[in-house]
């Protein structure tokens, strides 16, 4: 049940924050958080990351209904084994997914408005809801090679084990 709660308080505070940019800013407004460098910067994507597909709202519809029932299958299945890593990560990206299909389903766009200049480069506006789901797939990532080295390792003494015994 916790790791339902802190998608759900994961979700809370993204479409919070998006409802602050929404009715604070327009499209377009921006307000200097560190000068130049960070700034919240209200702006709309009906697209994916970066503003891949744009206007393929009932694609992500979809996608998002699939990738979350998926999601919450697997997060039953290992919410409780003593790994607390996959199952937080999990959590993480199912807040954000949620958040950002909620955004898609309703109004078409998604609420973007956190912006990173690195000098004349700037990164691709983005939301708390994408900030979850790129530290949960990074938190998967971690787990997996983590579990590659448990297993490695178990293998190993099981081999020193059996020499041992011959």
């Amino acid at each position: 049940m916790i790791y339902f709660l802190l998608a759900f308080i994961l979700f809370l505070i993204d479409q919070g924050t998006k409802y602050l940019i929404a009715v604070n800013l327009k499209i377009g407004d921006q307000i200097p958080v560190i000068g130049n460098f960070f700034l919240i910067t209200s702006h709309r994507n009906t697209g994916a990351a970066f503003g891949i597909l744009e206007g393929k709202r009932w694609f992500f519809v979809t996608i998002t209904v699939i990738v979350v029932a998926g999601i919450i299958w697997y997060l039953n299945k290992v919410k409780s084994s003593n790994n607390k890593l996959l199952p937080t990560a999990l959590s993480l990206v199912l807040g954000g997914a949620v958040g950002n299909f909620l955004d898609r389903a309703v109004a078409g766009e998604v609420v973007d408005f956190l912006q990173f200049n690195f000098g004349t480069y700037t990164f691709p506006i983005f939301n708390v809801a994408d900030s979850c789901i790129v530290i949960g797939v990074a938190m998967i990532v971690l787990d997996s090679i983590l579990e590659m080295r448990r297993e490695k390792r178990q293998l190993a003494e099981n081999n020193h084990e059996e020499k041992g015994q011959v």
